[in-house]
């Protein structure tokens, strides 16, 4: 019996798959030390042999073979895609149909499935998203949120568990997505303990990893919003002011940018004055009084708390890193 099956597709990101065994293997050796039940894990994909990862590295799996009997977590990695159009030309690769069939007899057996980034829309494709609450990578949130308005996605967290599907953010995600299923299905002990041996963080929120522009996707209106918010800072545009930029009006400018990003305009607008205060904060010596200044904030206590908020850090924790 296993604790986890690895399901491996082809064009999987190399390194969450890497990093995913990698943390297995160092809670084998770290049960085994304290005397502790080691983890039992199997690695399978759509089809037996060898499957091609990103970037041309190829890994050899078992057939995934689906039964009552087989209690283990399905853990999927990331799949590597850099845009939604990308995402949906894989979805339609030969080996996706099958592999939703066996996702769907999986749960129907009352068994657990996890899976972290571009891996999450699988979830979707199979229709095992309806009423429940997930994450995906940030900038694709708006996109699953989208195609799956039954469900809930929410783009800040880092894992998000609504059993007995457990997602998480992006590819690098992955390795949070095992701590946290390493300290669920063995012991907080072993989790706490490969992180210390690896040197991986307990992450929280994916939100400090914003980038409001990376946020448009090909969208000009956000383009052009994000740009148009920083050029003018500190002094910060209304929406009312954005919208007949737009040549819009600002209920039809909100409902634009809801649907391109998961926020509002006014949510738009305090994520860049965020990126901005943030990258000031990092690179030079300003104190947190000038950089609030210099984004829009009268009052440094104003910024502190939607760092504080969003990031879950001070100016102080962010100027350390």
């Amino acid at each position: 019996m296993h604790d986890f099956t690895i399901l491996v597709v082809p064009g999987a990101f190399a390194s969450s798959v890497s990093a995913t065994l990698d943390i297995l293997a160092t809670a084998a050796t770290v049960a085994e030390r304290h005397g502790e039940a080691t983890p039992r894990w199997r690695v399978c994909g759509p089809q037996p042999g060898p499957v091609t990862l990103g970037h041309g590295l190829q890994l050899h799996v078992e057939p995934l073979e689906n039964s009552a009997a087989d209690s283990s977590c399905w853990v999927i990695p990331g799949i590597g895609v850099s845009d939604v159009d990308m995402l949906e030309r894989r979805l339609e690769e030969a080996w996706v149909a099958p592999l939703l069939c066996a996702l769907n007899a999986h749960l129907s057996n009352g068994k657990e499935i996890a899976a972290s980034c571009s891996a999450v829309f699988l979830l979707h494709a199979a229709g095992l998203l309806d009423g429940r609450k997930v994450t995906t990578s940030w900038w694709l949130a708006p996109h699953l949120q989208r195609i799956s308005p039954r469900c809930c996605v929410d783009p800040d967290v880092m894992v998000l568990a609504d059993p007995p599907l457990t997602t998480a953010g992006a590819a690098f995600a992955q390795t949070d997505l095992m701590l946290h299923l390493l300290r669920r299905r063995l012991s907080p002990g072993i989790a706490d303990a490969v992180g210390k041996a690896l040197l991986l963080d307990r992450r929280h929120l994916q939100s400090p990893f914003v980038v409001p522009a990376m946020m448009a996707q090909g969208n000009a209106l956000i383009s052009n919003l994000t740009a148009q918010i920083e050029a003018s800072l500190p002094q910060l545009p209304g929406v009312k002011a954005l919208a007949a930029q737009a040549g819009m009006s600002e209920r039809t400018l909100s409902r634009h940018v809801h649907k391109a990003t998961g926020h509002s305009t006014r949510q738009l607008i305090q994520r860049v004055q965020l990126n901005k205060a943030r990258a000031l904060l990092e690179s030079s010596k300003y104190s947190v009084e000038s950089v609030a200044e210099q984004v829009g904030y009268q009052d440094a206590t104003a910024l502190r708390r939607l760092m504080r908020r969003l990031l879950n850090a001070s100016p102080r924790q962010l100027r350390q890193h």
